[in-house]
Parts: structure tokens; sequence; C-alpha cells
């Protein structure tokens, strides 16, 4: 007869490693989104948020406020997706923000298929956050000594 050691498994887990090539898929998709979203996505609601808010559509009107915390959070996802230890972190963060948007273009604004490609980073990102999931527990002990 075998008895389970359950902390056993939960060293494994707690362990687990990407491989090499997973790894650099996983550095390559990080560094490309975290790019986008500082350069393109978050940058432009924090370096000209009154021109966004004039070009918005009329069905979509976004407090000023709002924006700005928009693309503060973008900012602060992709500079986390760079940063080994935040990687985790800020791909969990970055997939329930997109989740959001596509929620937003979906009731706001009235066009679902818009949706589409933030529910694809949302994926994109929980994917990250799951491989990248030793970080957290890392950053949970360094946190807790």
């Amino acid at each position: 007869m075998t008895t389970a050691n359950p902390t056993a498994s939960f060293a494994t887990a707690a362990t687990y490693r990407p491989g090499k090539v997973r790894n650099r898929v996983l550095w390559t998709l990080q560094i490309v989104l975290g790019l986008f979203f500082i350069v393109a996505s978050g940058g432009p609601k924090l370096l000209i948020p009154n021109t966004l808010m004039e070009n918005a559509p009329a069905n979509l009107t976004i407090p000023f406020g709002l924006l700005i915390f928009i693309g503060i959070a973008e900012v602060a996802g992709g500079i986390g997706l760079l940063v080994p230890r935040l990687s985790a972190l800020a791909a969990a963060g970055l997939s329930v923000l997109t989740v959001l948007a596509a929620a937003s273009q979906a009731f706001l604004v009235g066009q679902p298929a818009m949706g589409i490609f933030p529910l694809v980073l949302a994926a994109i990102f929980a994917w990250i956050a799951y491989e990248r999931r030793t970080t957290l527990t890392d950053l949970r002990n360094t946190f807790s000594q």
C-alpha cells in the first residue's frame, strides 16, 4: 500500500519552471506585448488624452479620469511584463483589464465583434500568468519574511 505525500506534490507545483523553448516563447510574447501596452495602448492615453476623448465614438463616453487610470494601468502592466519578478502579476492584471475592454466593446459600444481581439489578449495573458506562476510564490515569500 502506498501513501500519498501531500507536501511532495506541493513542492513540485511550487518549483515548476517552463522548458527552454516555452520560456523563449513566453519572453518574446512578454516583450512584444509589454512594448505594445507601453507605447501603443497606454502611452497615448497618458500623452494625448484630450485628442482621444475628441475622437472617441459618440456612443462611448469615458470620463477623463478613467481614461488616465486605464492608461496608467496599461503602462504599469506593460512594464510589469518586462520585469521577471512581476511578470505573472502584470499578466493577471492585464488579463482582467482586457476582459473589461472586451465587455465595454460588446455592451457599451454595441460592437461585440470588436471584443474578440481583447479576449484573445486576455487568453494570452492568462497563459503567461499561469506559466509564470512561480514568480507569484516567490513574490509572496519575499513580502511575508
